[in-house]
């Protein structure tokens, strides 16, 4: 591995890592193939992924970085697939493997996450030791601890609260018993930044229409509700220097803290529902709040319907707001909410870990109105915002 910010003759002095990048296409995927690139931190990186580069709404950014001749198209959850992901020309290995693939979308059935992430991860895990790669890097979520508003160290008590996060933490466990397999977990907050299109996007389009209706936005429970957050760029960053640290150090490491190295990413900023809706308040101009005590009962009851109601709702008005504006293909943006986003649970990470074993130091410490604005900006470059 060459460490992030060496120079080019000081790099020379050791070989560059050969990279692959399981979901290489997806959100953390592409950004951290940016990074690579733009930082000159590898002599070759394969981007693997199910989504052909041309429908997977690549800013221009990314042209080189995801070029078409680093990509190979395939499934990895096929085992058929993994000496087409796998094999390299010149006959040897990749030294670092990043899993970033698996489904990422919410309320799907328990058996497409058990074949999309688990068994991904296990059959790309399997493959990894058996050719001895030198790192492998599993991408995680803080999901998989029970809940809480108190930060949760990598230790703490696990009990996943949506399915996808279930068999991210089977696919860890399972991962952790693989013989030889040299494996880093790394357990990621609401990821956000230019282009994101889960948790963050959701609300901003929320946002959006609300601000059409010139309605007040009212979130469900309460403002201390923990959301954490991480900017991408420190995503891929710490993506790049667990792997470094494994490759190199494994320095600050003692068997208390268990036999694989587990690391929470998240800032410093401890995100709340409260620090959403003030910002959001802010850039769209218009009145936020939560639902009071008695529709907050209601729906924990009556989840179901509740999700139905606010759909019914954005839906026909986000549609009207796109053809208004002569967008026909809008990207991954949507306000359709997930039941399983609007759960009642906290995702409170403590990341301090990672930063005093690694030395990492995050840059977007907190998620504030300037980071959220910047998602807006990327919005409308890609003709994706209304």
């Amino acid at each position: 591995m060459v460490e992030e910010g060496q120079n080019s003759a000081a790099a020379g002095d050791k070989k560059k890592p050969a990279i692959l990048i399981i979901g290489g296409l997806g959100y953390i995927g592409r950004f951290l193939a940016l990074h690579i690139h733009q930082n000159n931190l590898a002599s070759e990186v394969r981007l693997v992924d199910k989504v052909l580069p041309q429908l997977a709404w690549l800013a221009p950014e990314f042209q080189e970085a995801c070029s078409q001749d680093k990509f190979v198209q395939a499934d990895a959850s096929r085992e058929q697939s993994l000496p087409r992901i796998f094999d390299r020309s010149n006959g040897e290995e990749f030294d670092c493997v990043f899993n970033l693939g698996g489904e990422t979308r919410y309320s799907q059935q328990e058996e497409i996450y058990r074949l999309r992430s688990y068994e991904l991860s296990m059959n790309l895990g399997r493959e990894a030791a058996r050719r001895h790669i030198q790192v492998f890097v599993e991408c995680s979520t803080g999901m998989v601890y029970k809940p809480d508003p108190h930060p949760r160290k990598e230790g703490d008590k696990l009990k996943p609260w949506m399915k996808m996060a279930k068999w991210k933490l089977s696919a860890e466990e399972d991962l952790a018993k693989i013989q030889g397999l040299n494996l880093v977990i790394l357990r990621m907050a609401h990821v956000y930044g230019d282009y994101s299109s889960h948790f963050i996007s959701t609300a901003l389009a929320l946002a959006r229409v609300y601000k059409a209706i010139d309605k007040e936005l009212k979130w469900l429970w309460d403002g201390d509700l923990r959301v954490n957050t991480v900017h991408i760029s420190d995503v891929v960053r710490a993506t790049w220097r667990a792997a470094e640290w494994y490759a190199f150090e494994k320095a600050n490491w003692d068997a208390s803290m268990g036999p694989v190295p587990i690391f929470n990413i998240v800032d410093h900023g401890d995100t709340c529902q409260g620090d959403l809706a003030k910002h959001i308040g802010s850039i769209f101009d218009i009145t936020t709040g939560f639902q009071g005590t008695l529709i907050s009962s209601f729906a924990r009851l009556h989840i179901d319907h509740v999700v139905d109601d606010i759909n019914e709702e954005v839906l026909p008005v986000w549609a009207d707001l796109l053809q208004k504006k002569g967008i026909e293909r809008p990207g991954p943006l949507t306000p359709f909410m997930e039941k399983e986003l609007l759960k009642e649970t906290h995702l409170c990470l403590d990341g301090s870990r990672f930063e005093k074993v690694t030395g990492f130091q995050y840059k977007r410490l907190e998620m504030d109105e300037k980071g959220l604005r910047e998602c807006v900006e990327s919005y409308e470059r890609m003709g994706w915002w209304p």
